[in-house]
């Protein structure tokens, strides 16, 4: 069975393995493809975070994703990424200076988006156990259509935020956020509904 196991995941390429969560260690074999996507990444945020305009910011941000960035779409730079692959952005979607987006485990933003000035969104963690801290685990953090991310705030990896919810500035996201709710506070509770 353990062979079989093995075999297996040995069949998935590593990104595919970000991208379904499971434990990726710093000397898996395929472990260079992260590091090739990442110094991709950096070599093009110089360039992004140095464009003079909104339009090469979305050239620059296309390029990262390797996704083409719909006109209604503005990313004010500096804007942050470590890897960028797996980063989808919908339209009308915009999103404020100095924002970081961890992507490793996906983040999807959908339509009609904001996001406030120094926003972070993890999608990755590390294991508790000391010998294997190094070791990346992944989930996918999804804003749905027409929510609100405050300036400050922090989105923690496996978080979904609902639709036309709205997160307080500077909140901790920790868990899931209804749809047409307000949430805030470290960590983020429910503070009232929209309607």
């Amino acid at each position: 069975m353990f062979c079989i196991k093995n075999m297996k995941m040995k069949d998935k390429n590593i990104l595919e393995r970000l991208k379904k969560g499971d434990t990726i260690h710093l000397n898996d074999p395929e472990y260079y493809i992260i590091n090739n996507i990442v110094n991709r990444t950096i070599k093009l945020s110089q360039k992004l975070n140095n464009s003079i305009d909104i339009q090469q910011v979305r050239n620059c941000i296309g390029e990262i994703t390797e996704l083409a960035i719909d006109e209604s779409t503005t990313i004010f730079p500096p804007f942050y990424t470590n890897f960028g692959r797996f980063i989808t952005l919908g339209k009308n979607v915009f999103i404020n200076h100095a924002c970081s987006f961890l992507d490793m485990g996906g983040i999807t933003i959908e339509d009609d988006v904001l996001i406030g000035p120094k926003v972070n969104l993890v999608t990755e963690n590390h294991p508790l156990d000391p010998n294997q801290r190094k070791a990346i685990i992944t989930k996918p953090i999804l804003v749905k259509k027409g929510a609100w991310i405050g300036a400050g705030a922090t989105v923690l990896p496996g978080i979904t935020i609902g639709k036309n919810a709205v997160v307080a500035a500077g909140a901790v996201v920790s868990g899931d956020v209804p749809d047409d709710t307000v949430v805030g506070g470290i960590p983020a509770k429910i503070i009232k509904s929209i309607y």
